[in-house]
């Protein structure tokens, strides 16, 4: 036996690893971003007059309709004001009555010649003194009126009240004291701040769709995801965009719009959303195992038909269907080293075990 035969069968076999095509499919890009839930209304209810309250007419914290019963403001000064105007009223009326007797009177006699001409001047005066009078008194009845139903405080939308910040038998100040507030919740709006570089993707994404990023957001669908991991994801589509970037912090606000039937999400929840950054496109995906480093270039390991190993640069996109994207560097045809990595180096051969990717991971199917 010769040296050279006997290193031969000494030398080790190649090394197994696993190695798969590169799923190929209908992808896109995505983009995660914090924000927080807002009401898309909500108002502090207000007193219109002074006075001090009377009644409180809801529970804290409950639901409220449009028009229902809140509060109410001691009524009788109001109600003696109304009787006030209204008894001053029926006086102006009374003096228009006589006016309007005696200017007729007047008139016929100044036709005969009986009258002078000055005397009927002097009636027309106060006949017309005295429909200005009846004028005032129904203003200022109008006004008791008003200021009578503002006693009575309603609730200017629908939505969730908050407590009461003031008890019965306290002073509210007209357009001063704030009283409660409500929110409404379904719709309900969720803002966050977008970095220069992915503002310019999605108004370039909306203005392929044919639509304005500021003009009802574009139409972009959106995801959000609550701190809690039980609960399942919220579907909406971005609907505004602020008019220019912050001069600050470079980003601009953005806004999308979720239904919220079950009053699930709450103003003031933070949430993580996810944001198409782009249009539909056929993209290529390795598993991130798959995916090695070369100083400071991102590299795959391809085992070629006759079992050599090389490697391929790329340049990686985001994470899809719980896998990578590979924005270039791959067609998809190659067979990718996914387990072994650690034993493989370029230029050695190795056994090619082939296997299956999925269409979707199952990392992402968990949940990760």
């Amino acid at each position: 036996m010769t040296a050279s035969s006997a290193l031969a069968q000494e030398a080790p076999p190649p090394p197994t690893v696993t190695v798969a095509k590169p799923v190929v499919r209908d992808v896109i890009d995505s983009d995660e971003f914090i924000g927080r839930f807002q009401a898309v209304d909500q108002v502090s209810v207000r007193s219109r007059i002074d006075g001090y309250l009377d009644t409180v007419h809801f529970k804290d914290g409950t639901l409220v309709k449009k028009g229902d019963p809140l509060f109410t403001i001691d009524q009788r000064p109001y109600i003696t004001a109304l009787a006030q105007a209204k008894s001053n009223l029926e006086v102006a009326n009374t003096t228009l009555t006589y006016a309007e007797a005696q200017f007729k009177r007047t008139q016929s006699l100044t036709g005969s010649g009986t009258l002078s001409v000055s005397t009927l001047d002097d009636q027309r005066r106060a006949f017309l003194a005295g429909q200005a009078s009846v004028a005032g008194a129904q203003a200022a009845v109008d006004a008791a009126q008003l200021n009578l139903t503002y006693t009575q405080i309603t609730a200017p939308q629908d939505g969730r009240i908050d407590r009461r910040l003031i008890s019965v038998g306290n002073l509210v100040n007209a357009n001063d004291t704030i009283l409660t507030s409500i929110v409404s919740l379904d719709p309900i709006d969720f803002y966050f701040d977008v970095d220069e570089r992915n503002l310019l993707s999605y108004a370039k994404t909306a203005r392929e769709n044919g639509k304005d990023l500021q003009e009802g957001g574009g139409g972009l669908e959106v995801t959000v995801t609550l701190t809690d991991s039980n609960q399942p994801p919220f579907k909406g589509k971005l609907d505004f965009a602020e008019n220019r970037l912050d001069d600050a912090t470079g980003t601009m606000r953005v806004r999308a719009r979720f239904d919220n039937p079950k009053f699930i999400l709450q103003p003031g929840l933070f949430g993580r959303v996810e944001i198409a950054a782009s249009n539909t496109y056929k993209g290529v995906l390795v598993p991130d195992e798959a995916v090695g480093s070369d100083q400071n270039e991102r590299i795959v390991y391809v085992v070629n038909a006759d079992g050599s190993v090389t490697t391929k640069p790329v340049r990686l996109g985001p994470k899809n269907y719980g896998y990578r994207v590979i924005r270039s560097g791959l067609t998809g045809d190659e067979s990718v080293v996914i387990n072994g990595l650690m034993r493989i180096r370029p230029g050695i051969k190795v056994k090619p075990e082939l296997v299956e990717l999925p269409q979707e991971a199952k990392a992402t199917e968990a949940g990760q």
